[in-house]
């Protein structure tokens, strides 16, 4: 049996919110006396932070992902911090987003075959979690997927947590995700099942050792509410947006870009497409289900495999439009894609309503169904040139690398402040 426990990594076709710095209230409100009384503290987050000694905590890192992005801007508004994380297998080409700064390993790093096969230890992950020292740390800074904000801490640390998502195999998608691994029923079924209501236990009881929440969209925000009923701030993660520019013209064909997984619907994408003739449309991306969106592509439909950064950036940026069919957490292509000045066209759910403007920067579709993005796209077509790619890469530079550093940097100090002032409630 095995679960991937990595998180939506929409940024490895090749790539290498709004998110205003958060009120003293965060998403949900806390009191405004209680806030005054921390913006009275006088605290500056050089003071409090600088000299304070600060454990990072990440979940995995098998590769350079969307996941490790954000854990890469964390080092950099924490550069003394230590990094913790359960197996390192990033290949040195790819790892100047840690900045030479050591990674400390569990004991599964060791284990047969971990490199990889660490997916077959995701029943050890909670005991590997626990096993970390952190005793000798002011604040806790976990980055987390899977298990790493069950870490333990005592109530002298602060344990902020910025979850990328619950576990999503193991509450609301794991009918799903059980589905797409062949694992409906059993004895292997039935073994699958078992670790989930494992993991469930722990990721519950895990929850209440988080001092606070940082979700990385509002669509986050309200998993974390359902399954863990606490409250949190909203922080989108970073976007290189300075990577990529507008062109000034367009070309006719379509794209999308990502990984060929089952949830991200690229089948979909190429059967709507074969069903328009007159449209073209370019794939980028490669995986598991590669034959499968091959199978579904009609002659219209190019399928590219996984291609660098710079042709996937040129597509981007002469596309007419990009297509996106997949419920994300949040979801970096189409923010990649308006800042290239390219509108988007969308399944409506997900992060993406956070990131794309309905009728304004791109357009949604309803149903995860062939008809329903035939008609987007036909919809599209015909009022194409009201958008304005000034306007679309405007919206894009929202969830840029710096407002992420300003708004996740503002939440840190705030949430220190209101540690030394002894204002966290017992959970």
């Amino acid at each position: 049996m095995q679960l991937d426990p990595t998180p939506d990594r929409d940024d490895d076709a090749g790539r290498p919110s709004d998110t205003p710095a958060p009120s003293g209230d965060g998403a949900f409100g806390n009191g405004a006396g209680v806030e005054a009384l921390i913006a009275g503290a006088g605290a500056t987050q050089a003071s409090l932070l600088t000299d304070a000694r600060v454990a990072l905590v990440h979940d995995w890192l098998p590769v350079f992902g969307g996941a490790e992005r954000v854990l890469g801007e964390m080092i950099g508004l924490l550069p003394q911090s230590d990094l913790f994380t359960l197996i390192d297998n990033v290949p040195q080409e790819d790892r100047a987003f840690l900045r030479d700064k050591e990674v400390r390993t569990s004991f599964i790093q060791n284990m047969p075959f971990a490199r990889r096969h660490y997916r077959h230890y995701l029943p050890l992950a909670p005991l590997a979690i626990e096993t970390f020292d952190l005793r000798n740390y002011d604040v806790v800074v976990s980055s987390s997927y899977v298990v790493a904000k069950g870490v333990l801490t005592s109530p002298d640390q602060l344990h902020l947590s910025y979850v990328h998502s619950p576990i999503r195999y193991a509450w609301d998608l794991q009918a799903t995700y059980l589905e797409q691994a062949g694992l409906v029923r059993g004895p292997r079924s039935l073994a699958a099942r078992l670790i989930l209501h494992y993991l469930r236990l722990f990721d519950a009881v895990s929850a209440s050792r988080v001092d606070h929440f940082v979700a990385n969209s509002r669509h986050v925000a309200k998993r974390i509410r359902k399954t863990y009923r606490r409250d949190c701030d909203v922080v989108h993660p970073p976007v290189d947006t300075e990577a990529f520019s507008p062109v000034d013209r367009k070309d006719g064909y379509y794209v999308t870009a990502s990984r060929l997984v089952p949830y991200k619907r690229v089948d979909l994408i190429a059967r709507a497409f074969a069903a328009m003739p007159d449209k073209e449309l370019i794939i980028i991306g490669d995986g598991p289900e590669m034959k499968r969106v091959q199978a579904a592509a009609g002659p219209n439909v190019t399928v590219l495999g996984q291609q660098p950064f710079e042709v996937v950036r040129h597509y981007l940026q002469h596309a007419r439009a990009f297509v996106f069919a997949a419920e994300e957490d949040f979801g970096i292509a189409p923010v990649e894609a308006q800042a290239c000045g390219t509108p988007v066209i969308a399944f409506g759910r997900g992060g993406v309503t956070e990131t794309v403007i309905d009728g304004e920067t791109g357009l949604f579709f309803g149903e995860q169904r062939v008809e329903a993005l035939c008609a987007a796209v036909m919809r599209f077509d015909r009022i194409r040139d009201s958008f304005s790619p000034e306007r679309i890469r405007s919206q894009a530079e929202r969830f840029s690398r710096a407002a992420f550093r300003e708004s996740f940097g503002a939440v840190l100090e705030r949430e220190t402040r209101r540690h030394r002032l002894g204002l966290h409630e017992a959970i």
